[in-house]
C-alpha cells in the first residue's frame, strides 16, 4: 500500500499459528451476516463455543457443557467468504470443569494473501454426566 507521500505503509504481517492445527474451520455465507456485509457477532461466538468444546470433550471423554465465557474480545471484523479458523487449547483442568482459550484468524477471500487475528476469547466448560451433573475430570498422566 502506498501513502500520499509516496513512502509504503508497512502492515504487520499475520500468520496462522505456525505447527498447529485448527480445531474448526469454517466459511461464513451471506445468512451469517448483517445488511453492511459484516459477520454476525453471534455467529462467531456460537463457531468459538463449539470450537472450544472440541478439545474439553476429547480431554473428559465425554459430554462437556458450557458454563463460562471468561473473555471474549473481537479485534476486527469478519467478511462473507473468509476462511475463518479456530485454534483451541487447554489452559487449566479443574476437578469438574476444563478452561480454553481460543484465538480466532481470518484469511480474506480467496484472492487477497490477508490473514488476520479476529477473536481471542477463554471459555470453561463442566465435565457432565448422562443426567447433565458434574462429574470429575480424570487425567491419566
Amino acid at each position: 500500500m502506498v501513502c500520499e507521500a509516496g513512502v509504503e505503509e508497512l502492515k504487520p504481517v499475520t500468520t496462522l499459528p505456525a505447527g498447529k492445527e485448527p480445531t474448526l474451520r469454517v466459511v461464513p455465507m451471506p445468512a451469517d451476516a448483517n445488511h453492511a456485509g459484516d459477520i454476525f457477532g453471534g455467529w462467531i461466538m456460537a463457531q468459538v463455543d463449539v470450537a472450544g468444546s472440541i478439545p474439553a470433550a476429547r480431554l473428559a471423554k465425554g459430554r462437556v457443557a458450557t458454563v463460562a465465557v471468561n473473555s471474549f474480545v473481537f479485534k476486527k471484523p469478519v467478511f462473507i467468504g473468509d476462511i475463518v479458523s479456530f485454534y483451541a487449547e487447554v489452559v487449566r483442568v479443574g476437578r469438574t470443569s476444563i478452561t480454553v482459550n481460543v484465538e480466532v484468524y481470518a484469511q480474506r477471500r480467496p484472492h487477497t494473501e490477508e490473514c488476520v487475528k479476529v477473536t481471542e476469547a477463554t471459555l470453561t466448560y463442566v465435565a457432565v454426566d448422562s443426567e447433565r451433573r458434574p462429574r470429575v475430570v480424570s487425567v491419566q498422566q
